[in-house]
């Protein structure tokens, strides 16, 4: 066993070093080959380290990202997986890549996908497990966002004096008889009314009781099923907040201020969405016994990743790159864009592969036709599926004569330099992402490292 183990080290950490340096990938392979020699390569690997792992379907990355260097405020290095490759395979390579250098503790912070929390909960015992959010996302995969909870629920299970992080907001997290010890973070603005009675949208998920299955009301709403909770047929309502957003004080697609305790951070990234992500690192942080100035710190820092808001100049053009992948985490992007103020042109970039999900119906669900047109003064379309959402765009009003379609890499890049805007957001699916990435790359425009 001795000897399989360290062969499994040795070749993942081998092969590791030649992908990542001569030809920029190795997120998965070298984790893929480890494990093949020995199938506990990962509990050896991850025995002496304290381990936090993010799941729930938006926002994983980007929280991982942001305890992670909140982290590094008081504790120094910490191993995680940036690439957001979070299966076994990617999971194993963040082990085998790691270099160590000065930390005063061994800690380790994975972004681990729902489905597969079951499978990396039986090699590794985390010392905490955070739960960010569960929505509709890839049908054809996970099913409805009960039965994600369920593949998240058994893997916990898998960890029973592990500490769970969880979004209050979200009732679903409150529906378990789970034993482990749960923190719990949430809104709570300073125009919070508890005498107010409203309802989710009627296509909202996840707005069920998890007692009486009546309709939940809110007394606030934050976006989705997100927000303080109540059941008015029974007693079911938000459990008490631990860590909390007071305030949020200004929004741009580039900067985020908002308050929490008695103190305002700032973080240059857009959207609500990652106010709740900061939050989930906030709490984790403060666990971890950060003083407020330290995540400050920590969020004045905070890094525009691989295609989360991802800054891209290209010609005399400011892209920002944002993955969208299911219909409340496009929403909170639509809403995010309405907060920009520059006039802008928009790319569209939609794939059906099996990691995107094949199902493209989640399109119609979003509601395009909130956003600002007058702001947006062209429009490239692209993707595998560019006249699906050719369609999309023209369905909820957007002028034909501003619409181009670019279904090839080449030729969206080769438009961007005659866009008549400085300013250009491009929404992509995960493949599509990594596909205009590589072409990207191949020209010289970003560099191909993830």
């Amino acid at each position: 066993m001795f000897i399989k183990t360290n062969l499994a080290k040795f070749l993942g950490k081998v092969s590791y070093l030649v992908l990542h340096n001569i030809f920029n990938g190795g997120t998965s392979f070298p984790g893929k080959l480890a494990v093949k020699i020995d199938h506990n390569i990962l509990e050896e690997l991850a025995s002496d380290y304290e381990v936090i792992l993010v799941t729930g379907t938006n926002g994983k990355t980007m929280t991982t990202s942001i305890i992670t260097e909140a982290l590094k405020e008081k504790y120094g290095d910490v191993l995680t997986n940036p690439s957001g490759s979070n299966m076994l395979q990617g999971i194993i390579t963040a082990f085998l890549a790691h270099r160590k250098k000065h930390s005063q503790r061994k800690i380790a912070v994975l972004e681990v996908d729902e489905a597969y929390l079951k499978i990396i909960t039986t090699y590794l015992k985390p010392k905490v497990v955070v739960l960010t959010n569960i929505f509709r996302d890839q049908m054809d995969r996970y099913g409805e966002i009960y039965t994600t909870y369920e593949k998240i629920i058994t893997g916990i299970k898998n960890c029973p004096d592990a500490t769970i992080v969880a979004n209050g907001d979200a009732s679903i997290f409150s529906s378990d008889d789970l034993t482990n010890q749960k923190i719990f973070y949430g809104f709570d603005l300073n125009n919070s009314d508890q005498k107010t009675d409203l309802l989710a949208p009627v296509n909202t998920d996840g707005v069920l009781c998890a007692k009486c299955h009546n309709i939940l009301h809110y007394h606030e709403i934050v976006y989705a099923n997100l927000g303080n909770y109540f059941c008015p047929k029974c007693n079911f309502h938000r459990p008490k907040l631990k860590y909390t957003v007071n305030e949020i004080v200004k929004q741009t697609p580039k900067s985020l201020t908002f308050k929490m305790g008695t103190k305002v951070y700032q973080m240059a990234i857009g959207g609500t969405y990652n106010i709740y992500n900061a939050l989930a690192a906030y709490s984790v942080a403060k666990e971890f016994g950060l003083s407020d100035d330290e995540i400050a710190r920590s969020f004045s820092k905070n890094k525009r990743i691989f295609g989360r808001q991802e800054l891209i100049n290209y010609s005399d053009k400011e892209i920002i790159l944002i993955l969208v992948k299911n219909p409340v985490g496009l929403d909170s992007v639509l809403n995010m864009l309405n907060t920009e103020n520059d006039d802008y042109s928009l790319i569209t970039l939609l794939n059906a592969n099996h990691a995107d999900g094949i199902d493209t119906s989640w399109i119609w669900d979003s509601n395009y036709e909130s956003l600002h047109k007058e702001n947006i003064k062209h429009i490239l379309v692209g993707g595998l599926r560019h006249q699906d959402m050719h369609l999309r765009l023209k369905v909820a009003g957007f002028d034909p004569k501003i619409m181009e379609t670019t279904p090839t890499d080449d030729e969206l890049i080769d438009a961007i330099p005659n866009l008549p805007c400085k300013k250009i957001y491009i929404l992509s699916t995960y493949t599509a992402m990594l596909s205009l990435r590589k072409k990207m790359a191949e020209r010289k425009i970003i560099n191909g490292n993830m």
